[in-house]
């Protein structure tokens, strides 16, 4: 591996840099973006039932807040319980809005690598032809540059586009997992509201 990383060139170091950023990304993304985290199965059940039997109150609003996205949503809809169904939706979609743009965290930092890396390795290539160029003289062809100039120019197009893939992959795999979860937050929190103000059961 060392020696594919000598064979790149110094233009193999910023690709380096940024498939470890990207992984490290990806990892922390699968573990924050887990289904059980953001929307723990029967939460809104929970509230409701807790909510009949003891009603409002700040140790239930903090805990609730602490638990999950979805809870923190749905605590800002439970804080306004008394007020008009219009200010509850104002204030739970307040709390949608900052809640999605926590799951969308890094997800730009994510795609612009995805976006770039082809392009980084371009410039190893660049870097890899001016190389090439440079071993042609008038006494004849440097074999030694002629070899390195190559390697230059295909170990970094290459390295470049296994970053991109697996990066826009996951960068588009994310997006649609964080949409899906807002979506369907937005649905428990209309729910919640409806059952509040009595136009609903369950």
């Amino acid at each position: 591996m060392f020696s594919i990383i000598l064979a790149a060139g110094w233009p193999i170091w910023p690709l380096l840099f940024a498939s470890i950023i990207a992984v490290a990304l990806i990892i922390e993304r699968l573990v924050a973006l887990r289904r059980s985290k953001v929307l723990p199965d029967g939460l809104l059940q929970r509230v409701l039932a807790e909510y009949r039997q003891s009603g409002v109150n700040d140790a239930m609003l903090v805990n609730l807040e602490a638990q999950s996205p979805l809870g923190r949503v749905l605590a800002a809809g439970l804080r306004n319980v008394g007020s008009s169904r219009e200010i509850m939706r104002e204030s739970i979609e307040e709390a949608g809005s900052l809640v999605a743009h926590e799951l969308e965290r890094y997800l730009t930092t994510l795609g612009t690598i995805a976006s770039i890396s082809p392009l980084m390795g371009l410039f190893g290539t660049v870097v890899g032809m001016i190389e090439i160029f440079g071993s042609q003289s008038p006494t004849g062809t440097n074999p030694m540059q002629l070899a390195h100039g190559i390697s230059v120019a295909l170990y970094n197009t290459g390295f470049g586009l296994i970053i991109a893939i697996p990066g826009m992959i996951f960068w588009r795999h994310f997006r649609a997992l964080v949409n899906g979860f807002v979506l369907e937050m937005q649905q428990q929190a209309v729910r919640l509201v409806e059952v509040l103000h009595g136009e609903r059961k369950v």
